[in-house]
């Protein structure tokens, strides 16, 4: 049996473990992000720490270590602010299969709601789980980003979703989401 997973922010405290899992993530699916691991391994402690001063990151632990990831950041533009992003989204592979990736996004969710009125992320077109998990949390498709990345010579499109957290009237709506 499985340990039960505890969700909370991660903190400076917690940027060794941050680092592992970062640099975990960008060696396993590098595709999957705009980071690099060539870049982000040189990097020192104090910038995850910094990182993780800064922004918003979710943490699942369990089994005695941190098992998945999942960031959030409001758009810095002042035209922007009422919109959030979803990002660095990671689950270690032997902790896949386990209900946490949905639990960092719900958790993401949960945080964004009370910051912002639409929450967007961009996924790597041909990760069908990730792209699964989050139309089933409720984020649309409402374009592709051709050759967004390039990594190695080769080239990956995003998918790029939003989930409306505003749902009154007067305000976001699916509709405005996809339209």
């Amino acid at each position: 049996m499985t340990a039960p997973v505890e969700l909370r922010r991660l903190g400076p405290g917690d940027a060794l473990l941050y680092r592992d899992i970062r640099l975990e993530g960008l060696a396993d699916t590098p595709h999957a992000f705009a980071g690099t691991l060539e870049d982000e391994r040189s990097q020192p402690v104090e910038r995850f720490a910094a990182r993780l001063a800064d922004d918003v990151v979710f943490g699942a632990f369990g089994d005695g270590e941190l098992l998945g990831v999942a960031g959030f950041y409001i758009q810095p533009k002042a035209k922007h602010r009422h919109k959030g992003v979803l990002w660095g989204m990671y689950v270690r592979r032997q902790a896949r299969g386990r209900g946490i990736g949905q639990s960092l996004v719900e958790a993401i969710i949960g945080h964004a709601r009370q910051q912002v009125e639409i929450l967007q992320l961009s996924v790597v077109s041909d990760n069908a789980p990730a792209r699964r998990l989050y139309a089933r949390l409720g984020f649309v498709a409402y374009g592709v980003e051709r050759h967004a990345t390039k990594y190695h010579g080769q080239y990956h499109d995003d998918i790029l979703m939003a989930l409306p957290l505003v749902v009154e009237s007067g305000s976001l709506s699916k509709k405005a989401v996809t339209a």
